[in-house]
């Protein structure tokens, strides 16, 4: 069976990064649509745009394919792009797919959901960009994101992340039940994610808030690069309800 999916990327990414996943997923009959979002392609203005910009980018993108059916897939903080825009496309959804994702509580940021020396990190590399952004320091995504791969590949991708609007951590959007909407929905975990620490923030409480066990894959947080073949199989697997 062939599924559409619009593949939204977490923090200092852009749709490059889905590549080698996308190749995967369309050597299986897939359509898949990997968008860059705005403020986040290279040379953007972190300071032009807000998250409802980045919401409304990403469901004018289903409008405008005339997609229908559509599997919409957030990592990290794309989950709360994919939260915002469901409610605005709901008619074209299939079923709402969190990676490793945010899943937005009513009044809370992404800043809010994170422990406080991410917190901390992020206020001190806003406060010293010059335009309210947040680069990735390189040991942290070493030894955070990406640990399961060798250094010159980290190096390599890391060289290609873009500055983070900071507006894009503080700012939120309505929690949203997929389920109380008829919308199916899944969870995927990464098996070696440690981008947020195991326990009181680690992700596995995202599942929990969506009611839903887990499918696994794979990986690190960085697992598009290092895992990409069993990601798509996760996001395959996570399409028609399966826990793996």
């Amino acid at each position: 069976m062939s599924d559409t999916y619009v593949l939204v990327t977490g923090a200092w990414h852009g749709g490059w990064a889905w590549r080698a996943v996308a190749e995967s997923l369309r050597a299986s009959g897939h359509r898949v649509l990997t968008p860059t979002l705005p403020g986040l392609a290279d040379g953007d203005d972190p300071r032009q745009h807000s998250l409802a910009d980045v919401v409304d980018h990403v469901a004018g993108l289903i409008e405008r394919h005339d997609l229908t059916d559509a599997v919409l897939v957030g990592h990290s903080w794309g989950g709360y792009v994919i939260t915002g825009a469901a409610p605005r496309v709901r008619p074209r959804l299939k079923r709402l797919v969190y990676w490793s994702a945010f899943v937005p509580a009513d009044g809370k940021s992404l800043y809010d959901e994170v422990p406080p020396p991410y917190q901390d990190l992020f206020t001190a590399q806003a406060e010293a960009s010059g335009n309210n952004s947040v680069a990735m320091p390189l040991e942290v995504f070493q030894q955070a994101f990406m640990q399961d791969a060798g250094t010159e590949t980290q190096r390599i991708v890391h060289s290609l992340l873009v500055p983070h609007p900071m507006q894009y951590f503080t700012e939120s959007v309505a929690a949203y039940d997929p389920a109380a909407d008829g919308l199916d929905v899944s969870y995927i975990l990464s098996s070696d994610d440690v981008a947020l620490p195991p326990g009181e923030f680690g992700w596995a409480r995202f599942a929990e808030r969506l009611g839903v066990d887990p499918v696994p894959a794979q990986g690190s947080h960085e697992g598009l690069f290092t895992q990409p073949e069993g990601l798509a199989q996760a996001l395959q697997q996570a399409s028609i309800g399966a826990a793996g």
